[in-house]
């Protein structure tokens, strides 16, 4: 909390009365007034204030406050903008078979438009005597490996059948574009402690396959570039996305959101487009000490 001291100016007016009437001198005449003394210099009070803290001490505080930022300008800038890439685009497809044949099945990844993305699946097939899963993931698995987490777009294609079956799942959490997710995995969606062979047991991988995107070139208005630490923007940059732009940043003590994207030539507002729920404090709006800020558009 901000406290302001207020102190007060007091003068003193003293009126000289000569002789050993209070009122009057020996003579009966009223005596001249000597002129006011000059007012003092205000002197702040040592005595508590109702928070504990003396006058003196709040003086002191207050004659050194720290500078705020200047409001970062937004009126001039145009909205930040990336181009959607069209329904209906195939951005990704492949066929995946387990390592033993025992699971057969075609995938492909639809844009739907807006930013989102369906994964399509048909021809499933399975002799396997547990039910089958499919999620996308990031990072790369092995068979054999058990998941702890079935991935992006995670959905049970179904049991043991001879009979082609197919599905339709939205990619939710995949971003603006899914081509992170780079490994399609099957895997086991036994119920735990099921009585299976534990290579097929719940949660297990049962097949692994790359995912090649073919996504569109899109255009974005707002381009990062790295101009440097300054006060109240020291953070460092973590990541870098094609072609050296700055992608990633963690927050330093200190830092305010106006800084900090004026550090990469982007305003404040291109800077929550690029992380949507990004929070502040504090009037002057300091960013959270140790948040990853993402600055790369294809990456929100």
């Amino acid at each position: 909390m901000k406290r302001t001291a207020v102190v007060g100016t007091v003068l003193v007016s003293t009126v000289l009365l000569s002789g050993c009437s209070w009122l009057r001198g020996t003579d009966g005449a009223i005596p001249a007034p000597s002129a006011p003394p000059t007012s003092a210099s205000p002197t702040p009070s040592d005595t508590p204030t109702a928070d504990g803290d003396s006058a003196a001490d709040l003086l002191e505080a207050s004659a050194n406050p720290r500078t705020p930022t200047a409001a970062p300008t937004e009126a001039a800038a145009p909205a930040p903008t990336l181009t959607p890439i069209p329904a209906g685009t195939v951005l990704a497809q492949g066929d995946v078979a387990s390592p033993k044949g025992s699971i057969h099945f075609h995938f492909r990844v639809v844009a739907d438009g807006a930013d989102a993305f369906t994964a399509e699946y048909s021809g499933f097939t399975s002799t396997l005597p547990v039910p089958v899963g499919v999620g996308l993931f990031d990072l790369p698995k092995e068979v054999g490996d058990g998941l702890t987490y079935r991935g992006v777009g995670d959905h049970t294609l179904g049991g043991p059948t001879s009979t082609p079956g197919s599905a339709s799942v939205p990619l939710t959490g995949s971003g603006v574009e899914p081509s992170h997710l780079g490994t399609l995995v099957t895997y086991s969606a036994a119920r735990p402690g099921q009585d299976v062979p534990v290579e097929i047991a719940a949660d297990k991988v049962l097949a692994v396959t790359t995912v090649r995107w073919s996504i569109p070139a899109r255009q974005t208005n707002v381009h990062p570039v790295d101009h440097g630490a300054r006060p109240n923007a020291t953070g460092s940059v973590t990541a870098a996305a094609g072609g050296g732009a700055p992608a990633r940043y963690t927050v330093a003590p200190d830092d305010l959101i106006g800084d900090v994207a004026a550090r990469f030539g982007i305003t404040v507002r291109a800077l929550v487009w690029l992380n949507e729920g990004v929070q502040v404090f504090g009037e002057d709006q300091h960013l959270y000490e140790g948040t990853t800020l993402n600055l790369d558009p294809l990456g929100r």
